[in-house]
């Protein structure tokens, strides 16, 4: 395995970290300045599209497809820097086209849709007109295990009947998001894995309910937010559905592993902004006649840090790099084992940041409080930890049957 980038690659992380210095930590604030405080979720700063198209005029768009007919035609490798560097931000991902779920979604589009549902939906995303939203967890089940899902997906004619609650479809309180894709059960006498599908279904269509906008940890992350999504009766075309017939889990699959890695690798970006700060900030503050960057524990965090930073990283590379090159299903276990490792490494980082900053760490002043909060989410988010330490369990002991 050779991790050396490209010049392609190095030219856009020099482009990157320009386009981050001058645009995007000026406006982190001015975005959150900018947000509606009486209803945040009834429009989006001005400075988010502006932001884009400056984005879009530097060639820095749709970063994330591997396929050169949408994106910049980069392998999971070759992306992971650039993914990284985007990761440093709340707002970045969003101003490169680049945020979740809407790249998980567009890969789905890319890869199971059918020309018109590419032309109706995926091409207003590539665009950055419109977000989406994926419909999979639910209130009343252990959604972990997706075999547990409830909403169901009725053939009636020309048309297929959803009904069922989902919860925690991010993305659903933004008022450019358009288009769902919902899992549910269309067959529940099937095999157990044949029993789902996956549909699309437009946010105006009759019966679709936004019960409620779901904090995390106190946070609104308007106006992008978290939704409970009630599904009652609702109606669309056949046509809507996707791949066919009782092929969710297929879709999830080819879905999840690219999302689950993308969120790594901005995970290891939010961490290395973390050190950055820390770093910055002990070097500045003295406390018992000399600076905190002098005191054994503070140089032990530092180098701690630095430490499980970068065995992140490389573990993060080897899954893009099986990916790329044996394919996502073989490498599985890979992408289960950084699942795990990224988030509970950033969040030990970032908790070692707060400690450093003291009260302020924990206050709006800098982006540490919201950073940890927001990756909390991610021990959870496409799977919890111990659903992937099972998954790497199950393949390491198929070595030794």
């Amino acid at each position: 395995m050779d991790f050396q980038y490209s010049d392609k690659v190095k030219a856009y992380e020099k482009r990157l970290h320009a386009f981050m210095e001058e645009f995007i930590y000026p406006n982190e604030q001015t975005y959150y300045d900018q947000l509606d405080k009486s209803d945040p979720f009834s429009s989006v700063p001005p400075i988010m599209e502006e932001l884009k198209d400056k984005a879009k005029e530097k060639g820095l768009w749709n970063l994330f497809l591997p396929e050169s007919e949408y994106g910049a035609g980069l392998t999971n490798v070759e992306y992971a820097p650039l993914c990284e560097i985007m990761g440093r931000s709340s707002i970045a991902p969003e101003v490169f086209n680049c945020a979740a779920p809407d790249t998980g979604n567009m890969e789905v589009l890319v890869r199971y849709g059918t020309k018109d549902q590419k032309e109706e939906w995926l091409q207003p995303l590539l665009d950055g007109n419109i977000r989406s939203c994926f419909s999979m967890t639910e209130p009343d089940v252990a959604s972990s295990d997706a075999t547990n899902i409830q909403a169901s997906i009725v053939r009636d004619g020309d048309e297929y009947v959803i009904n069922g609650t989902k919860w925690w479809s991010s993305g659903a309180g933004d008022p450019r998001c358009k288009i769902a894709i919902v899992m549910g059960k269309n067959d529940p006498e099937a095999p157990k894995y044949k029993q789902q599908s996956m549909i699309l279904v437009p946010l105006d269509t009759s019966g679709v309910t936004i019960k409620r906008m779901l904090p995390v940890f106190g946070y609104d992350h308007a106006p992008h937010g978290h939704g409970e999504i009630e599904y009652n009766n609702v109606r669309v075309p056949a046509s809507n559905m996707l791949l066919g017939e009782g092929r969710g889990f297929e879709i999830a699959q080819g879905r999840l592993g690219p999302g689950r890695i993308h969120h790594c690798m901005r995970t290891i970006g939010a961490a290395e902004r973390a050190l950055e700060l820390l770093c910055k900030r002990v070097q500045e503050r003295e406390a018992f006649g000399k600076k905190l960057a002098q005191q054994g524990v503070i140089q032990e965090w530092i180098a701690d840090s630095r430490i499980e930073i970068e065995q992140a990283r490389l573990l993060t590379l080897k899954a893009a790099y099986m990916m790329d090159t044996v394919g996502n299903k073989e490498a599985k276990a890979e992408i289960a084992m950084i699942k795990v490792v990224a988030p509970n490494m950033a969040l030990k980082v970032i908790d070692r940041a707060i400690q450093a900053f003291g009260a302020a760490g924990v206050s709006e002043d800098v982006p540490l409080a919201s950073s940890w909060a927001n990756i909390r989410t991610l021990r959870l988010a496409d799977g919890p930890d111990e659903v992937h330490r099972r998954s790497v369990a199950r393949e390491e002991l198929k070595k030794h049957m």
